[in-house]
């Protein structure tokens, strides 16, 4: 059911419509563009999963949506007075701030720097002033001659989200149009064009997490870590490749490891683990005693640096735990074998796409993975399936993840590509092993 449409008033007098779903502390989302009805029908499921961890409000600022369409001021403040009423009205202290789109991070900086005692923590996209391409792309969009709004529409779409996801694109296009016509699209890429909040960064207290795609031609790794380094006490992490159902998937399980939310239950399709059981994946590092010889313990130094930054990147994006550095690699656990087979897929991308940035880095990593009921003791784990993983891992090739038929099993119904590796003897067990190799590349 539809939630019941609320009425904020800014201080210079602009309607803002909002809903207020949930319990526990305030999730307040900021994207735009946005229509409350509209948004509602086609992400309900969404809302809902997220309702049951926060008490999520969501609101059209103004000249988009429910709210006052015809305002006369359209700015940076102005945008940052719609989130004030909102919040005021609510009496919402302490609360997160949600913006998972670049078109609203700069509001979220701003009122963070201007209100560091309300806001608890930031979940941010894209970077603190639009990059110059976006802002001439939009503009050579925008005044195309002879072309109505439908069009336009769908151009702009295909500029935010890419060519290869027209159905999403085409869904994006549609919410454009219901909520905000050409004038006022015009009017509002024209303000944020101007909106550059990189000195307000260091006033920034709250905790944040960055979250750029890797394939995000305007908002992708080069700016989101910009925009963490300027902030006090911020973390990044990089999306792997995907669609941007996938991404925006990816996005909530980052969110939830990083707010301390419990993660999702298993989507249909995936067998659940019983209680008590964890899917343990490992990496390791190729090569990484000779690296040393060969480059020095500095140089060495950066690309295990190198190593844990991906690693860890994947592991918030997939609800991942990492339980302890192994040295040249990182153990962690998951609570589902899906999640485990995603953060191994996000690891070897990740790698990849360094490679593909710094084509002489040395940098080879192996995963592999095992699924059972590990005994925890000490903030570790141990036990038969802690060690078989790591012997999985062992048995892997550089840019491999093989996992053990106990994990493909788990995960199926899902959309893994497994290639049969047979039965294999492994050091320290009697029987053979019957081994899958999961297939991350994409062509």
């Amino acid at each position: 059911m539809e939630p019941r449409i609320q009425y904020a008033k800014t201080e210079d007098g602009v309607n803002i419509a909002y809903f207020d779903v949930g319990g526990g502390t305030p999730l307040v989302n900021l994207a735009l563009p946005s229509h409350l009805s509209a948004e509602w029908r086609a992400q309900e499921s969404l809302y809902e999963q997220l309702a049951k961890d926060w008490r999520v409000v969501r609101f059209d600022h103004r000249g988009f949506g429910l709210s006052d369409r015809e305002v006369d001021t359209v700015s940076l403040d102005a945008y940052v007075q719609d989130l004030e009423a909102v919040v005021d009205q609510l009496q919402l202290s302490p609360f997160i701030i949600y913006s998972p789109v670049p078109t609203t991070t700069p509001i979220a900086i701003a009122y963070a720097a201007r209100h560091p005692d309300k806001v608890t923590h930031l979940f941010l996209t894209g970077a603190a002033r639009m990059p110059d391409e976006v802002g001439q792309q939009i503009a050579t969009t925008l005044e195309m001659p002879g072309q109505d709004w439908d069009f336009l529409s769908e151009a702009l779409a295909r500029l935010f989200l890419g060519w290869n996801d027209e159905e999403m694109a085409r869904l994006v296009a549609g919410l454009f149009r219901k909520a905000v016509d050409l004038d006022g699209c015009k009017r509002f890429f024209k303000s944020y064009a101007t909106w550059d909040v990189t000195e307000l960064l260091p006033l920034v207290s709250a905790r944040t997490l960055v979250t750029n795609p890797e394939d995000d031609p305007y908002n992708g790794l080069k700016e989101g870590r910009e925009l963490t380094a300027g902030l006090q006490n911020a973390e990044f992490v990089a999306l792997p490749a995907a669609s941007n159902a996938e991404q925006q998937a990816q996005r909530i399980a980052a969110a939830r490891a990083f707010l301390g939310a419990p993660a999702e239950p298993s989507p249909a399709g995936v067998s659940p683990a019983p209680p008590g059981t964890a899917t343990i994946l490992f990496t390791d590092m190729a090569s990484s005693t000779s690296l040393t010889q060969q480059l020095g313990d500095a140089a060495a130094q950066e690309v295990l640096r190198t190593h844990n930054d991906i690693v860890r990147s994947a592991l918030a994006a997939n609800a991942g735990t990492e339980i302890k550095h192994t040295g040249d690699g990182i153990m962690a656990s998951f609570s589902t074998a899906s999640s485990a087979l995603n953060c191994a897929i996000a690891v070897q991308r990740g790698v990849a796409a360094h490679k593909d940035e710094n084509p002489d880095s040395p940098l080879a990593v192996y995963v592999g993975l095992n699924a059972g009921e590990p005994i925890a003791e000490d903030d570790d784990l141990f036990g038969t399936s802690i060690n078989l993983a790591a012997r999985i891992c062992d048995h892997a090739e550089a840019g491999q993840i093989v996992a053990a038929d106990v994990v493909r099993q788990l995960a199926a119904g899902k959309d893994f590509l497994f290639s049969d590796l047979g039965e294999t003897e492994l050091r320290g067990f009697e029987d053979p092993v019957k081994l899958w190799e999961l297939r991350w590349q994409r062509h």
